[in-house]
């Protein structure tokens, strides 16, 4: 039962980092360091390591602010299409990685498959955010999405079951949202 756990630990850990690409890992590397909540085997142990602890905090204290200014949050985006999928499929690897059965490539697939499709729901919706409000709601809803993350990674860790629902019907409810507006657009 615990291996099934840690997976669904994986898919929701993957998809918070698809909000925020450091605050999981970072949250992960903090948990893993001071607790039993979190087991990181190699290679994913590094993540526990001061100096990873210190360049996620770095990254994520830029991430923070920048997130938080209209346009330069949609440039940051662009950058992060790489790096929220990236956290994803190393955080779905670190944790179904303790079942044994699953294959490192099919964990990283899953954990980037996971995050992009998160990554590509706040991708598309921030512009519309920013023209709808005139840039001033991009901090409340970036502030919004960090707390989301903080919810998130906690449950991953403590109710992981939980966590596995709420992201079925994330990627279900936009995949939904997608095809209808795909079939509006071409109308």
């Amino acid at each position: 039962m615990d291996a099934l756990f840690n997976v669904f630990s994986a898919f929701g850990l993957s998809a918070s980092a698809g909000l925020n690409a450091y605050l999981p890992l970072l949250i992960v590397a903090l948990v893993a360091r001071f607790s039993n909540l979190v087991t990181l085997h190699q290679p994913w142990d590094v993540l526990t390591s001061w100096w990873v602890i210190g360049a996620l905090t770095v990254l994520l204290i830029i991430e923070t602010f920048i997130d938080k200014i209209p346009a330069v949050d949609t440039l940051n985006n662009i950058v992060q299409t790489v790096g929220r999928p990236t956290a994803g499929a190393i955080l779905f690897a670190s944790q179904s990685g303790v079942v044994g059965e699953v294959s490192p490539v099919v964990a990283c697939i899953a954990g980037l498959l996971v995050a992009g499709t998160v990554h590509t729901a706040k991708t598309v919706s921030r512009p519309a955010i920013t023209a709808a409000t005139g840039g001033a709601g991009n901090w409340v809803v970036s502030l919004l999405e960090d707390v989301l993350v903080v919810i998130g990674v906690i449950v991953s860790i403590i109710l992981p079951i939980l966590m596995a629902v709420l992201v079925t019907m994330f990627i279900f409810l936009f995949g939904f949202w997608w095809t209808r507006r795909q079939m509006k657009v071409t109308v």
